[in-house]
């Protein structure tokens, strides 16, 4: 039997499909419960209303099934509010190396820095642009490069 912790750990975004929800930065906690065996999941949203969260959490009973744990509860928490700073360094590598900008760090207060440029996670140039402030998932944005000309999603910082 895997562990609750590592079975929930290596559920998939469903948005993002080259990170785990643990990357990601949304799983909070993981309590098992030694008398009943009841296993208590604790997420957040990357913002609220996020489309995303009802499949991941069918994900996480799913996958805590398939691990021996039949008993779970998912609970969801909105404070503190997720921060793309939760993302892991092995989650921000995976990012780029799936052709996906990672967000630099976020804003603390005041405006919205603007980014001007970003480098390209394929071949590493400044020379980018943005396309749109609204990507495949509200969460990112299309930017293309002008010196290998690929589209790329940048994930805004929040």
């Amino acid at each position: 039997m895997t562990s609750a912790r590592e079975a929930v750990a290596a559920v998939v975004d469903p948005e993002i499909r080259v990170i785990t929800i643990d990357e990601l930065g949304i799983l909070r906690d993981v309590q098992v419960d030694g008398g009943s065996g009841r296993v208590t999941v604790t997420i957040t949203p990357t913002y609220t209303g996020c489309p995303a969260m009802d499949v991941i959490r069918d994900d996480i009973r799913r996958a805590l099934y398939a691990a021996g744990h039949p008993d779970a509860e998912v609970v969801t928490v909105y404070a503190p509010a997720w921060s793309t700073d939760w993302i892991s360094e092995s989650g921000r590598g995976k990012l780029a190396a799936a052709g996906i900008s990672p967000p630099g760090p976020a804003p603390r207060g005041g405006p919205v820095p603007l980014t001007l440029t970003l480098r390209c996670p394929r071949c590493g140039s400044a020379e980018t642009e943005q396309l749109s402030r609204f990507g495949s998932t509200a969460c990112k944005a299309l930017w293309r490069c002008r010196a290998c000309a690929e589209p790329f999603d940048h994930i805004k910082p929040l």
